[in-house]
């Protein structure tokens, strides 16, 4: 079968590892894969051989909308597939690169559109909100990556989807043979005990909660306590947001260093993208994961943290306790309250045996995850929807 997917982000992240790990999985199951990444400054995705992988650049537009963003990136990512012979499946990871599959299904030029719902986002654009909904409507097929948002498409928008959870590259994720110091060390943070948020600064993720926390913990750690940040703030980042967290970090008296590693005087660094083939290294690098999401399609940086052997405290939203046992494999608080992650980070960091109880348990989570059975639901979609 000659499958294309199509992710409107070159991040290494989220929607876009997923793009990357389903289009490697299913060409090792012997499909003929491509991967369309439309790419705004550069991409961080490293994606392995047996699929053919095509970059579709976007130049960054000073001051455009959100809704423009999208429409521009849309055409653009619509104008190069048009040039090439349809497959039998277009895959889409997200509501832009649906738009642009949507627009060439109408001209006759691809035959199904297929979509995973990652989650729904919130938009206060009228514009973005129709774009998400015919989305989601209007593709052949939907699915999601956890029975939570399989539910909130049936009862919001009147669409049955499908359940493929994410799985997670355990054996990548696990191999880093650094020693904590020495991934330390390298990162640019020696000798710091590490709380660690991938994600970027997002209302989402939980970025203002976690800067409360840690300036709540930090006393309470050991050594020299250092937030890290990393991730970029996502294609419809909030420049509000982000200013409403730098002047909460003033606020809390934290100082805030931008860019790789992290000087003595730094209480948060924010370190931007991370390379897909340096995430291990990271992870390794950090004493636990901070995770307190409001609203996640999966959480897929939790399982990799895990993978990793990092401990991870979360939110307690619905899609994480799906496959998450609060005591067992991870410490889960309520969502938006910075006092109990503040406790929750300093059990974690100080309690040596409550992190070999959780990071023990968590290696069984790990193993329930894999790529070739998300690639495999797939396959039986795909072939459902190409007869129906």
């Amino acid at each position: 079968m000659r499958v294309r997917i199509a992710t409107y982000s070159a991040m290494p992240r989220g929607g876009a590892v997923h793009a990357r790990c389903l289009a490697e999985a299913l060409a090792a199951r012997g499909h003929d894969v491509e991967l369309w990444v439309l790419t705004i400054e550069g991409s961080g995705l490293a994606v392995g051989p047996g699929v053919a992988t095509h970059h579709v650049p976007l130049r960054p537009v000073a001051g455009e909308s959100a809704a423009d963003r999208v429409d521009r990136a849309a055409a653009t990512l619509a104008d190069g597939v048009r040039e090439v012979p349809p497959a039998d499946i277009h895959h889409a990871q997200d509501l832009l690169s649906a738009r642009a599959l949507l627009a060439l299904r109408a001209d006759g030029v691809v035959p199904h559109v297929v979509r995973t719902v990652h989650h729904v986002e919130a938009f206060d654009d009228r514009s973005l909100e129709e774009c998400q909904r015919a989305s989601i409507q209007d593709v052949d097929r939907c699915i999601a990556v956890s029975g939570f948002w399989a539910d909130r498409l049936q009862d919001e928008f009147g669409v049955r989807a499908d359940v493929v959870p994410n799985g997670v590259e355990a054996h990548r994720f696990g191999g880093c043979t650094l020693t904590r110091d020495d991934a330390g060390a390298r990162m640019g943070w020696p000798g710091r005990t590490v709380v660690l948020a991938v994600g970027g600064v997002q209302p989402r993720k939980g970025s203002r909660v976690l800067l409360e926390a840690f300036a709540r913990a930090r006393g309470r750690l050991p050594g020299k306590p250092l937030l890290v940040v990393a991730g970029g703030d996502g294609f419809f980042a909030d420049p509000s947001a982000v200013a409403a967290w730098e002047d909460d970090a003033v606020r809390l008296g934290l100082v805030v260093h931008r860019g790789l590693g992290a000087p003595p005087g730094a209480d948060v660094a924010r370190i931007g993208v991370v390379d897909d083939d340096d995430m291990p290294v990271l992870y390794r690098a950090a004493d636990v994961l901070a995770f307190p999401s409001t609203r996640e399609g999966f959480g897929l940086v939790v399982v990799e943290a895990m993978a990793a052997g990092l401990p991870v405290v979360t939110s307690d939203i619905p899609v994480l306790a799906e496959f998450l046992r609060d005591g067992d494999d991870c410490l889960m608080t309520p969502v938006g309250d910075s006092g109990p992650l503040a406790q929750a980070l300093v059990r974690l960091v100080n309690d040596d045996d409550l992190r070999g109880r959780l990071t023990a348990s968590a290696s069984d989570t790990v193993r329930r995850h894999t790529w070739d059975e998300a690639a495999r639901r797939a396959e039986d979609i795909y072939a459902d929807v190409r007869q129906s």
